[in-house]
């Protein structure tokens, strides 16, 4: 891209900054409650397919080299200008100054820094890979601006709801990504996955310690939240010094069963927010059983990587031998199966705890819905991210999303053969097979045993 086309899109940028129409404090009740029009629901769309959507593809895309990259992210790019004029020019219901439309227009900055950047592969990659965390985070802040939601004494609550909850689906991602794709990285790092899990859980959860008590007296949530911030870092200490040397342990599935635990116990002034509460720490403690199993009757001891030949890439972190030396090809198997549950109950979770603020559930409970509705369907066309249903589709795009960087780009599968000859084409194995040995009761030949045969003959 030339350095005018770079300068015109910059311009283009900062002039979107100046054509937004301005955002008033105080709405009028006909403004506030007006009929929300065609523009806004096309801008709506349009910017959570890019940024939802094609953003995170493009990212991928663009880890693995593929020529789709360029054309993918320019779409993005023009659709994202456009998207923003919709969102700056639609009639109807209006909103208040939001963090929603301030943070629209800081967007802006990393776009013009990707493109100034293109030819710096350092620069642009690290960029664009905040792309999703950027995107999620904007979207969130439609939706509460779309409902009017986290205003006042509402904000608290919000920034624990949907941080926590976001921080559960971030979990679930780079847990499933260390699954299907991360195991090679893992072993060179030396470490297992629990020490990685128990210094997050220490440094993350151990904040509620010194951020639930503002003073005064002690309240009982406040005392719970507080203690779960103890049990974060005190158990987070025990995990690091568990997985010393390799080892992996269950400390950090125990500290998300007693987070969940607790928060199933934990009362609402709503009857649907303590049941929605409870069912969320019913799904955090079945997440921290199903990685007890996974740890101790799948893949019981992290090992170092060895080669091995049984044609197949994924082994679910296991102990690196063939299944003719594990023993059993089922287990192996199994666990490949296994290892989708506990970041699925994660995504769950996450979803969950954002979607029990008092302010949603006060909202469900005035349009009469209960709770089993409101967990496994949307509610209405309120626009709010949603649990199970929504749960199945965010954990499939995450798959899909590993999928695409195994099969795309520099990591794609060359299906031709480099050899037309059949009889010469491999059968046993796609990546290699040893050369066979006594113990496998095919005799082994040496070379330049049959011309010493042949002298002796002579």
């Amino acid at each position: 891209m030339s350095s005018t086309h770079l300068r015109l899109l910059s311009f283009l940028s900062l002039s979107l900054l100046v054509l937004a129409h301005e955002h008033h404090d105080q709405l009028s009740e006909e403004q506030a409650h007006a009929p929300v029009d065609t523009i806004l629901w096309i801008h709506m769309a349009l910017q959570a397919a890019v940024w939802g959507v094609l953003f995170p593809i493009g990212m991928v895309l663009g880890i693995t080299r593929s020529r789709w990259h360029v054309p993918l992210q320019a779409t993005g790019f023009a659709l994202t200008f456009g998207g923003y004029i919709l969102g700056h020019s639609h009639k109807g219901r209006q909103f208040p100054s939001s963090v929603h439309g301030s943070y629209a227009s800081i967007l802006f900055i990393p776009i013009i820094a990707q493109l100034l950047h293109i030819h710096e592969n350092h620069c642009h990659g690290v960029v664009g890979k905040i792309y999703p965390i950027l995107g999620w985070t904007q979207m969130i802040f439609g939706v509460l601006t779309f409902r009017g939601y986290c205003r006042g004494g509402a904000l608290g609550q919000c920034l624990a709801h949907y941080i926590m909850g976001s921080g559960f689906i971030a979990y679930a991602i780079i847990m499933a990504i260390m699954f299907l794709v991360g195991e090679a990285w893992v072993r060179r790092s030396g470490r297992s996955p629990e020490w990685w899990d128990s210094w997050v859980i220490m440094l993350w959860v151990s904040v509620n310690t010194f951020t639930e008590h503002h003073g005064g007296e002690w309240s009982v949530k406040d005392m719970q939240h507080t203690i779960m911030g103890v049990l974060g870092w005190a158990g987070g200490i025990l995990g690091i010094f568990l997985s010393r040397n390799n080892q992996r342990n269950v400390v950090p599935s125990l500290i998300v069963i007693l987070t969940g635990w607790g928060m199933s116990e934990h009362a609402q002034a709503l009857a649907i927010s303590t049941k929605i509460h409870a069912l969320f720490g019913n799904t955090l403690m079945l997440a921290g059983l199903t990685r007890i199993i996974e740890i101790c009757f799948f893949v019981p001891r992290f090992s170092p990587e060895v080669a091995d030949d049984d044609g197949r890439s994924e082994h679910t972190l296991a102990d690196g031998v063939a299944p003719q030396q594990s023993g059993s090809s089922t287990k192996a198997a199994a666990s490949r199966v296994f290892r989708h549950l506990t970041p699925f109950l994660l995504v769950s979770a996450g979803l969950l705890f954002m979607s029990a603020t008092d302010e949603e559930l006060r909202y469900v409970h005035e349009n009469g819905m209960d709770h089993v509705t409101y967990a496994l369907i949307m509610f209405r066309w309120s626009s709010c991210v949603r649990f199970i249903s929504v749960s199945f589709l965010l954990y499939t795009f995450v798959v899909f999303l590993i999928h695409l960087y195994t099969s795309t780009g520099r990591n794609a599968v060359q299906n031709t053969p480099t050899d037309v000859n059949i009889e010469m084409s491999p059968t046993q194995s796609k990546w290699y097979a040893r050369v066979p040995n006594d113990a496998d009761g095919v005799p082994s030949h040496v070379i330049g045993e049959d011309d010493d045969e042949e002298l002796v003959r002579r």
